[in-house]
This record gives C-alpha cells, sequence and structure tokens, in this order.
C-alpha cells in the first residue's frame, strides 16, 4: 500500500513538472550562428587500378564458362608471377555469363564476360604484368590515393577547416557587435575530388581490345583533391 501510495506521488509530480514546462517552455536560443568552413589539399595520385577483361560466346553456358575459366586461370598465373602487396595486388572482378536471343525470341547462344584486377602503387610493375597477359585486354585504367595517402591530407585539410572556422567566427562575431563566441556543435565531413579521365587515356581505352602488345602500357596519374568540410553553428557573446 505504502509503495502505491509513493508511485502516485511520483506521477503527480512529474505531471505537475510536464505542465509547468508546458506554460512556460524555455526561451528558443538568441545569437546562435550557423556556418561552414573548408580546407582543400591537392595530392598526386599513388594508387594504379587498371582492369583486365575477357568476353567469351559458345553456342551453351558451359562452354562460355569454360573458356572464361581459361583465360581467367592464364591470366592469374601470369599475374602471380609479379604480385608483391601493396606494389600490386591482384583480384578477380566481375564474372557473368548471359543469353542471346534471336528475332523469335529463342535463345541462339551465350556470351560472359571475366575480369581481372591489378591494384598498387608500382606502376611499371602493373602496367608491364598487363602488357604480358594475352588471355585478356585492358578493360579500365583508374587512379586513385591510397589510404596512407589519403589519411596524410586529411589530417592537413582539416586542420585548414577548423582554423578557417575559428577565424570565421571571429569575424563574424566582430561584425554582429560581440566580443567573441563559444562553439555550440560541430560535424566534420571529408570528400574526395579526381580529375576527369585524360583524353590520351580515353583514347587508349576505346583501343584496349585490339592491344596485344607486351609493351608495358603508357599511363599518367592525376592529382585528387582532398576536401574536409567543418559545419557547425557557435554562441555569440
Amino acid at each position: 500500500m505504502q509503495r502505491t501510495i509513493k508511485t502516485i506521488a511520483a506521477c503527480a509530480l512529474m505531471a505537475g513538472a510536464v505542465a509547468a514546462y508546458a506554460q512556460n517552455p524555455p526561451a528558443p536560443p538568441q545569437n546562435v550562428l550557423q556556418l561552414s568552413a573548408s580546407g582543400t589539399v591537392q595530392v598526386q595520385q599513388d594508387l594504379l587500378v587498371l582492369t583486365l577483361a575477357a568476353t567469351k560466346e559458345a553456342a551453351d553456358a558451359a562452354g562460355v564458362q569454360t573458356q572464361l575459366k581459361q583465360a581467367l586461370d592464364a591470366a592469374l598465373a601470369e599475374a602471380r608471377r609479379a604480385a608483391q602487396p601493396q606494389q600490386m595486388d591482384l583480384r578477380t572482378g566481375a564474372f557473368g555469363m548471359y543469353p542471346r536471343y534471336g528475332k523469335d525470341g529463342k535463345i541462339t547462344g551465350w556470351q560472359g564476360r571475366a575480369e581481372l584486377v591489378l591494384e598498387g602503387r608500382d606502376f611499371p610493375r602493373i602496367t608491364a604484368t598487363a602488357g604480358k597477359i594475352q588471355s585478356m585486354s585492358i578493360s579500365q585504367i583508374a587512379f586513385d590515393l591510397s589510404r596512407e595517402a589519403r589519411a596524410k591530407v586529411e589530417t592537413e585539410a582539416q586542420a585548414q577547416a577548423i582554423e578557417a572556422f575559428k577565424a570565421r567566427a571571429s569575424e563574424l562575431a566582430r561584425g554582429f557587435g560581440f566580443g567573441g563566441y563559444t562553439l555550440r556543435e560541430v560535424a566534420v565531413n571529408s570528400n574526395e575530388m579526381s580529375p576527369g579521365p585524360r583524353p590520351r587515356m580515353m583514347a587508349m581505352e576505346a583501343k584496349a581490345a585490339s592491344y596485344a602488345s607486351d609493351a608495358p602500357v603508357p599511363v599518367e596519374a592525376g592529382k585528387a583533391q582532398v576536401v574536409v568540410t567543418v559545419a557547425g553553428s557557435v554562441q555569440l557573446k
């Protein structure tokens, strides 16, 4: 009985507090400023991602699968001879088959595609290996930043963004007639912007299917921009 009375009393107090809150809601925050600033660092791309592919056709799916497997096995055997952690890593890419249909809607044959991806920092090793693989042709070439390079420049860009945020907050506070500010909340985001394909690379990709020489493929990396944005609100004071 005593426990029941205590429970009823607690509920009554809570109800009273809610009613008081409803009658006297807290004043909305005043002199709060929303702003953002960013820091940008440009860095040379240090990671090459080269994709090799083979496309096969046959009357049945089993025939296509056998041909793709043979092409992929031969490419893997050649690539594994030059593989080295971080310098040239390799992995299989897409592997799929689909039917081809005639005008009557019936299946007339099968076609399939298999991919092998060479990725790493040693551009000469990767391009030389790609040139030696005869069972597959170059399908795509792309550049990226390694995890270490990205982390390094993100730290630099973040420092720039924070300093820019602080400087802008101080400038705006003075502009509005305040002596300073305190930080209320903040969010930090980063992204990478890479240049588009170079014309030379696009031309090379267009003729990749007919490329059969064992000479190293000419490549040239561009630069990427790592951008860190700091956004949030400050309390002017």
